[in-house]
């Protein structure tokens, strides 16, 4: 298989810090990846790699099967919309879409312009006086818009409404059906994104921890809760990877699928169960040594 994206062992350090450390995985062309992790964890530094605007410290990292850095075969097939993009201080939208329609030869100018009416953007007015959903805005609609054979969204989000993200959400999904190509999406809301995501990569502290199909990591844990020795007798011998008391109670994160013999000692122990949503799965992952409680991935 050809692959769009692949790492073999890389690693990249700064001095003595190093900030992905002997990291491979690979991605499939025409298909939707989550690049997921907590800040610093050097999900950034990947993007930044890959786009080659920072080089690998060693390892080896292709995209299309070639050495992106200095390679204009490579570079004009990635658009890279990121979180703290700067336009020129005179640019207006409009100058945004002009200059994207010049750099990527898959351009729908017509698909850009509705997608502006959808985000409510002014055309004519200059970017740095936009607010700050309305900059990613302009950012959602050159992603979506460039139909790069590579798309990548570090958090596309910021500043967006309920309304203006579940927009992005639809957006991406029906134009992904219609024209497939390979979308990262680099993001801490997880579970507003998790039913569009294929396949999700989480990086902890520079180091690969999870890298698998969605549809088999939503089924990896469950959530049990009761009396704090019948939720320590069901979890012996079980890999729980969170444990929260409150009062006389017990809730916990157990690996693994709830099946057979384990259920129906749930049931008989008159535990209460629950699924555990994508989102809390990897925040529990991820915690490492900071010890401190999270909504989600910060």
């Amino acid at each position: 298989m050809s692959y769009a994206v692949e790492l073999n062992r890389v690693t990249k350090s700064y001095g003595n810090v190093t900030a992905v450390n002997e990291i491979s995985f690979s991605m499939e062309p025409d298909k939707i990846y989550g690049l997921l992790g907590r800040n610093g964890a050097g999900k950034t530094t990947i993007m930044h790699m890959l786009t080659a605007q920072l080089f690998a410290t060693d390892g080896e990292l292709k995209v299309f099967g070639e050495a992106p850095y200095e390679n204009n075969n490579v570079l004009s097939r990635i658009c890279f919309v990121k979180e703290s993009q700067k336009y020129p201080d005179n640019f207006r939208v409009v100058d945004v879409l002009e200059v994207a329609e010049s750099f990527f030869v898959n351009w729908d100018r017509d698909y850009a312009y509705s997608l502006i009416g959808d985000f409510r953007l002014p055309l004519k007015r200059k970017v740095k006086k936009l607010s700050r959903g309305m900059l990613s805005a302009v950012g959602i609609v050159v992603g979506l818009a460039s139909r790069a054979p590579l798309t990548i969204f570090d958090e596309p989000y910021l500043g967006l409404d309920a309304v203006a993200r579940s927009l992005f959400y639809d957006r991406l999904i029906e134009d992904y059906a219609a024209n497939p190509r390979t979308i990262v999406l680099s993001t801490h809301l997880i579970d507003e994104v998790s039913r569009i995501l294929e396949h999700i990569i989480v990086i902890d502290n520079g180091r690969l921890i999870i890298d698998e199909d969605a549809d088999a990591l939503r089924g990896r844990a469950f959530n049990v809760v009761g009396p704090a020795a019948k939720v320590d007798s069901f979890t012996a011998g079980k890999e729980t990877i969170h444990r929260e008391p409150f009062g006389g109670f017990v809730s916990a994160t157990v690996m693994g699928n709830l099946y057979g013999t384990d259920r129906k000692q749930a049931e008989e122990l008159g535990l209460e169960i629950a699924p555990v949503s994508l989102q809390q799965l990897i925040v529990h992952l991820t915690k490492g040594a900071s010890g401190h409680k999270e909504e989600g991935l910060q």
